[in-house]
């Protein structure tokens, strides 16, 4: 029986510097699960998106043999949208990288239009990371769904500052653009293990953006949806996943400064997800609203 839940926010190894799943792992954990299909979502780039489609196809070319509903991959990306506006801007602080913004394809035209954002990105917007804007956004938004972030995106950056203004703002510009496209994203990275050394201060913070988001997501009719944060594939990579971070940084375990992750970022199983937002299932099923809106589509047919 299918889960009526998908994760629309995860790294693979191709999030370079802080990611440690591999997409056929993260593909077969999905499928065991019950899990109809799954995005991919790298930060600032769509180097998997090859992969990922190679391995889905091979899993449903089997599927569909067996007389089984196939898995639909959702390619996504991550990305860093300008804090000032503009990507051109690149000289101040505010400037290096930007509000973070997952951004889905679900037809072919929004894949390529994908394509096109995260290439200017890089070869326009690059400031310490690759960076679109509100403009870019606007011209390629068609056949695109648009989810407002983890606690960097722009939103929650924004009720974090008390700018509830600027989040209301951001609010109306996003629906103004994508519509029932657009849905607030919800995540809860709660350690609850006192034995192990990780960022618990992350979630009081989500707790807190929560909290507004879920009163503006009624106030203003858009849908939210929960994710996980995905990093790696299971609990237990969680410790392989910190020396990793500290290898990519070049900081030692036992360095207080070092950058700490919650260990919760592991590709959560419905049952993990139900539990943890037991009290708001709306935001569970709300994913498989995302998923139902893709389509099926090749992306080598004009290869």
């Amino acid at each position: 029986m299918g889960k009526d839940f998908v994760h629309l926010h995860v790294h693979t190894h191709y999030s370079i510097n802080d990611g440690l799943a591999q997409i056929k792992d993260l593909v077969e954990k999905a499928v065991k699960n019950g899990m109809p299909g799954m995005a991919i979502t790298d930060h600032g780039n769509m180097y998997g998106i090859m992969e990922f489609s190679q391995v889905v196809s091979r899993l449903n070319n089997e599927r569909i043999n067996n007389g089984k509903e196939p898995f639909k991959p959702i390619f996504g990306c991550e990305m860093y949208v300008a804090r000032r506006g503009d990507r051109l801007l690149k000289n101040t602080m505010k400037d290096l990288g930007g509000y973070h913004l997952i951004v889905l394809a679900k037809n072919y035209t929004g894949y390529k239009n994908l394509m096109k954002l995260v290439s200017d990105s890089w070869t326009d917007g690059f400031y310490n990371r690759p960076r679109t804007d509100y403009t870019e956004l606007k011209k390629y938004h068609e056949g695109l769904i648009v989810l407002s972030g983890c606690i960097a995106g722009e939103v929650p950056s924004k009720i974090l500052r008390g700018d509830i203004t600027g989040a209301r703002k951001a609010i109306e510009w996003y629906k103004g653009i994508w519509g029932d496209d657009y849905y607030l994203e919800l995540q809860r990275h709660e350690v609850k293990d006192p034995g192990i050394r990780a960022n618990r201060e992350l979630y009081p913070l989500q707790q807190q953006v929560n909290e507004l988001m879920i009163e503006l997501a009624k106030e203003y009719g858009v849908k939210m949806v929960c994710t996980n944060d995905v990093h790696f594939v299971d609990k237990e990579h969680a410790e392989a996943h910190d020396r990793f971070v500290c290898m990519v940084t070049g900081k030692d375990l036992d360095d207080p400064n070092r950058i700490l992750y919650t260990k919760q970022e592991w590709f959560k199983t419905y049952e993990e997800m139900r539990e943890v937002f037991i009290d708001i299932l709306e935001a569970l099923s709300n994913t498989m609203d995302v998923l139902n809106k893709v389509e099926f589509y090749s992306i080598e047919q004009n290869i």
